[in-house]
């Protein structure tokens, strides 16, 4: 089984958060690559209908009503799109235009009609990607591996990566003698190895330039010391994979390189969880909905933890940042802490879409402040 995965990249991330249309609908939907039966587009089917029930309550003209049953209808017959999914599909459309993403984490089944897109689910997937490279390096050969989701790691090409040590400086052996006055023996080898390790770096580096995906290396010592000492990119992971990655097949480093995510990304949440507790000592951290918003209308919102699970309706005030909460969800107003993660993200900060579990005092959303308010 195969997952077919498109996260979005910032700038469509941007474009999202950016967006304006009076009928803007978001759907999330549970979707199941093995699954032949057609349940996930009755689930779409099905939500579009409610999205369309509430832009009829809402007075929305029939033209543009007709335009995103239309497109939605269309996506819903495409057979070719339904053969390749993720864990779980989301779909925005307007009037004027449909984008969808699938995606590697699953989310409920979720319809959201408003004047902006509901973005706090896919977020999920931008915080969190579960994408990493693996670098499988030993004497006798090096490779690059791509490992995303649940997919099977994937062999990147990579220019110009040597084949191996002896190749990479030129030997028929690193145990070759070196020329008169060089160092010999064991130290003679590691000079030989770093250089080989240098050449890897050096080709690794237009591949991995501005990229934050992490790189984990699979490699026994002393190459993953010696690598560690040369390497040039800044997202080289803290834990590496054990032993001789020659003797380790694609398949298990994959798995072993989940392992090592997800200890990072179980590091970064407790590292911001512990900055949030300094910070609410300093009185530069929130957590009532409502100062959150104000403080994310005014700016000063440096890091954000919501829940990607719950929508509180209602809206808040473009300028003072004061929130009007709702009983209830129509196409008028939108959810609130995703709101709130909108405009932290366009005021440069950083959003941690996660479970209620992991937000301090478990509540709907946690800030940490740029300074108080």
């Amino acid at each position: 089984m195969n997952l077919h995965v498109d996260v979005p990249t910032r700038a469509q991330l941007e474009r999202l958060l950016a967006s304006r249309s009076r009928s803007s609908v978001s759907m999330y939907i549970p979707t199941d690559p093995a699954s032949q039966d057609g349940a996930e587009r009755i689930e779409l089917k099905n939500l579009a209908a409610e999205a369309i029930r509430q832009l009829e309550s809402s007075g929305t003209g029939k033209g543009e009503i007709a335009a995103i049953d239309e497109a939605v209808g269309d996506l819903i017959e495409d057979e070719e799109f339904w053969r390749y999914q993720a864990r779980s599909l989301a779909v925005f459309v307007t009037p004027d235009a449909l984008a969808t993403f699938r995606l590697p984490n699953r989310l409920i089944a979720v319809v959201e009609v408003s004047d902006r897109f509901h973005l706090n689910p896919l977020l999920r997937s931008v915080t969190f990607p579960h994408a990493a490279f693996v670098l499988a390096l030993a004497q006798g050969s090096v490779r690059l591996l791509e490992v995303v989701a649940d997919l099977p790691p994937s062999a990147v090409e990579v220019p110009d990566l040597p084949a191996d040590a002896a190749s990479a400086v030129g030997k028929s052996s690193i145990k070759d003698r070196a020329p008169v006055g060089r160092i010999q023996g064991s130290e003679g080898q590691k000079v030989r190895l770093r250089q080989y390790a240098r050449r890897i770096d050096e080709a690794l580096r237009p591949l991995l330039n501005g990229l934050d995906v992490p790189l984990i290396l699979a490699a026994a010592e002393p190459l993953e010391s010696i690598f560690r000492s040369v390497n040039s990119y800044p997202h080289l992971a803290r834990s590496s994979i054990q032993g001789n990655p020659e003797h380790t097949s694609d398949a298990d480093l994959g798995a072993r390189a989940r392992t090592v995510l997800d200890a990072i990304y179980a590091e970064e949440l407790e590292a911001t969880r512990q900055l949030y507790e300094r910070r609410s000592a300093e009185g530069r951290a929130a957590s009532d909905i409502a100062d959150v918003a104000r403080a994310a209308t005014y700016g000063a919102v440096d890091t954000a933890l919501v829940d990607i699970d719950e929508v509180v309706p209602g809206s808040i005030d473009e300028q003072s940042g004061a929130v009007t909460f709702d009983a209830t969800d129509d196409a008028v107003n939108y959810g609130v802490v995703d709101e709130i993660a909108r405009r932290v993200l366009l005021g440069g900060g950083r959003v941690l879409a996660v479970r209620r579990d992991d937000i301090p005092g478990r509540g709907s959303v946690a800030a940490i402040l740029r300074y108080s308010i």
